[in-house]
Order: structure tokens, then sequence, then C-alpha cells
């Protein structure tokens, strides 16, 4: 993120009838997600209820970057976004009361080493964490308001590691008739506060960001047991 460029990664989740294009009847579980980064243009709002199509065949190809390399295109801007959408044989209230106990968060969300609530007020959530990554290991306060079973979202107002950091969960219906699936849709904006941070940034997004729908997916297997063996769809594509 050192460097004068302005071009930031801007990353989309699929609009529900994309979403619906790229399943096919009987697609098994653990099937390959696709993901594209592209790195043109300016920053630019972005909507996580809605999400064009994919535009092009080499939005699903799979990018790979060097470690720490600060002149690659992704992560050479200084804020950067990124969203997924996924499917699950979980409901939206299990899988909105694992994403609410930030209190666990420790014990499964990646390179997190510690979570507290330190305050609770109706809908409001202040939680203390910690996340390492050798040799910088980073406390920051998260500010977290939570919708019921339909959206938590989580901004850091303190720490010396990022200078920005938004989460964004929102859980709704997922496929006709199965009331105990539901659409997880996860986004993410960060931006770190120094040069020398910075060069935290292929780490963090390869090791936590790109990991974290995941993190939350295993936990609900092993709160609830397995998803299903066959759905419809379970797909990640981003723009």
């Amino acid at each position: 993120m050192a460097g004068t460029s302005r071009s930031v990664a801007v990353l989309r989740p699929l609009s529900e009838a994309a979403l619906r294009s790229c399943c096919k009847k009987g697609t098994r579980l653990g099937s390959p997600p696709c993901r594209h980064l592209s790195s043109y243009g300016i920053l630019l709002p972005l909507n996580v209820k809605t999400c064009p199509p994919l535009t092009s065949s080499s939005a699903m190809k799979q990018q790979t970057r060097p470690f720490l390399n600060l002149a690659a295109p992704v992560l050479g801007a200084k804020r950067i976004e990124y969203a997924e959408v996924h499917r699950l044989q979980y409901s939206a209230e299990q899988m909105y009361d694992i994403v609410a106990d930030v209190g666990s968060y420790r014990f499964f969300v990646p390179w997190c080493t510690g979570s507290r609530v330190i305050s609770s007020c109706n809908e409001f959530l202040r939680a203390k964490l910690e996340v390492g990554f050798p040799p910088v290991v980073e406390h920051y306060v998260s500010e977290i308001s939570m919708v019921p079973h339909r959206q938590i979202r989580a901004v850091s107002k303190d720490g010396r590691l990022f200078q920005h950091l938004e989460t964004l969960w929102q859980f709704g219906p997922g496929l006709p008739g199965q009331p105990d699936s539901c659409t997880l849709k996860f986004y993410v904006s960060f931006e770190f506060k120094s040069v020398l941070h910075s060069q935290l940034a292929n780490l963090f997004f390869d090791k936590v960001v790109k990991q974290m729908v995941s993190a939350f997916e295993h936990r609900a297997e092993k709160l609830y047991g397995p998803q299903a063996a066959v759905q419809k769809c379970k797909a990640v594509c981003c723009t």
C-alpha cells in the first residue's frame, strides 16, 4: 500500500440472479470457489445487497500474488474491500448466533488470539480483540451493532494497526422450501495506518479475510453437525 497509486480493489458479491446461474443441480459441498480481484478505477460505494453478474471469463480465474509484494496491483491501494456470498445448510438464526458470539472468536477465527466483550447494551456491543501477526500483536476495540437474525456490523474505533476496519454480515433466506438453510453475505473493508504495517496487507488478506467465512462454517459444523451432502449452490464469486 506504499507509493502514490490511487487504484483500489473493489470486490462485490453476486446478485441473486447471477448466483442462481452459477449453480448446477447436484453440486457437492466443497466445490472450489471462484475468486477474482479487480484493481482499476476509483473507490466506489459497495452495496452488499446487490452485485452485477460476472462480465468476462477472466473474472473466474484465480489470481496469485507473491507474499508481501507492495507493488501488487490488488493490494497497492490504501483501502481494500472484499465480499463473499454463500448458501449454507444452516438457518439464518444459527449463523447469526455464531457471528454474534464475539467472546468466542479466539477459539476459531483465524489469527484472533483474544476476544472479550467489555460492554453490552441492547443490540450494541463493545469488544476488545487481539490479532497476532508475529512479531506484531495488536489490540483494538470493535463497536458492534446487531439486527437480530438479519445483520451484524462491526467497526474498529481504536488501535494502532488499522486506520479503518469494518465487517458486515447479512443473513437471508436460503433455498426455497428449506427453512434450515440461509444465504450468508460477508463484506470487509480495511486500511492499515502505516507503511510498515501495510506490508502485512497480503498476509491479512489471504490468511484472515479470505478464510473468514470458512472459519464460521467450520464453527457451525462443530456446533450443529455437518451440512447436507448435496445442496444446490455453494459459490463465491467476485468482480
